[in-house]
């Protein structure tokens, strides 16, 4: 089989792709953050507390696309997983993983948009389709803390001394 190649070396290398996946995904906190503070609060009350400048602005921005690949590794653990040996709880997380989805682009594109051109943010949509948008980023939080800590495991079990004596053999 093809993919199988791609599996086998996954598993040999799963320090470094769980290691990759844990850190683009630990990003996303910071634009969770931001989402709260910024978007929420200005929404939800009218104001913010936090008001980033445009610059910061920016780089919020560069962050959030960085889950384009967080998703793809991340999705990569829990379908490895599955493909182990089934559980309820990868399960839940790949589909918690890929609902991010359905909102990126909307919600992402419509500030970097008013940014790019200088218009207000302005959506087509119900502000209710906002927040269940919005609260479909927040089923990323147990995705993130599982991730970081199946990669401290990997270390636990040795993988990253395992990792540093392969590398000084070559």
């Amino acid at each position: 089989m093809p993919g199988q190649k791609f599996w086998v070396w996954y598993n040999q290398h799963l320090l470094l792709t769980t290691g990759i996946a844990a850190v683009l995904f630990t990003l996303q906190l910071v634009h969770l953050y931001w989402l709260t503070v910024h978007v929420v609060f200005h929404k939800t009350f009218g104001f913010s507390l936090w008001n980033p400048s445009p610059f910061l602005e920016w780089l919020l921005l560069i962050v959030d696309y960085t889950e384009i690949p967080a998703l793809i590794t991340t999705s990569l653990v829990y379908i490895n997983e599955l493909r182990k040996k089934y559980s309820i709880k990868s399960a839940l997380y790949l589909i918690f993983l890929n609902s991010q989805f359905l909102h990126i682009f909307w919600i992402t594109d419509e500030f970097v948009e008013a940014r790019l051109t200088g218009t207000p943010e302005v959506t087509i949509l119900p502000i209710w389709l906002a927040f269940l948008a919005i609260a479909i980023d927040y089923l990323e939080l147990p995705v993130i803390f599982e991730t970081i800590k199946r990669f401290y495991e990997r270390i636990n079990k040795g993988d990253l001394k395992k990792a540093f004596q392969t590398f000084k053999e070559k």
